[in-house]
């Protein structure tokens, strides 16, 4: 492990570690975020005060997260606020394995997302639980410099992502939770997300977050 990986960790050891804490302050039975990066960055106090709503939602998710770190965090993400709504966005650090092909890693987040889903059902059994698409991205516009950029889009990228989302769905259906698509107005006449949303063709800006939240409206109510 290089001093990026080992200093990653230990970030996300810390955030963890203040979850914990926040947790026994929280208001139980409120909306709660999890997931890794693309929900840890979503603004969403700073949105919810723009937008004139009045929901608590908690976020709980970790940048660099995969399925398999979820799940050796579930009580901090996910049981201890024991909130009564989970939106859920988890995987896509699995799909961005290189290293793989598309199929393998999909196959294994697939696979660590059901068992996420079935402890899920068997200690919140009355948690509304609402799985989130996952982004588009922008493979083109803001490519970051050196290896990262080089292997960023190899799996995850617009031509992967719809395969993934159809498989998330039919996860929901099979749990009898809900698949939510909140995408509409992300993209540009390519299909990819636009620039002006994105950092570096992954992340988004809180410009993109905000059209997110607004498709999201109907499922916060």
């Amino acid at each position: 492990m290089d001093f990026f990986q080992e200093y990653t960790k230990m970030e996300q050891a810390q955030k963890i570690d203040r979850y914990r804490i926040l947790n026994k302050m929280v208001k139980k039975g409120q909306i709660l975020f999890t997931g890794s990066s693309l929900m840890e960055q979503f603004p969403i106090q700073e949105l919810l005060v723009d937008c004139d709503m009045h929901q608590i939602i908690y976020n709980r998710g970790v940048g660099g997260f995969t399925t398999t770190d979820m799940l050796q965090n579930m009580d901090v993400q996910i049981f201890d606020p024991e909130p009564s709504c989970i939106f859920i966005n988890i995987g896509t650090n699995d799909i961005a394995d290189a290293s793989r092909s598309f199929e393998e890693v999909l196959a294994d987040t697939l696979a660590n997302y059901e068992e996420i889903l079935k402890q899920i059902k068997h200690r919140l059994p009355e948690t509304k639980v609402y799985m989130m698409a996952y982004y588009p991205v922008n493979e083109t516009d803001k490519v970051p410099e050196g290896e990262w950029g080089k292997t960023l889009f190899v799996n995850r990228n617009n031509r992967n992502l719809p395969i993934a989302n159809a498989a998330v769905k039919q996860l929901a259906e099979k749990y009898d939770y809900h698949y939510i698509d909140v995408n509409d107005g992300l993209t540009d006449d390519r299909g990819m997300l636009k620039k002006e949303y994105t950092i570096e063709g992954v992340h988004m800006y809180a410009n993109g977050y905000r059209v997110v939240l607004e498709n999201m409206r109907k499922y916060l109510e």
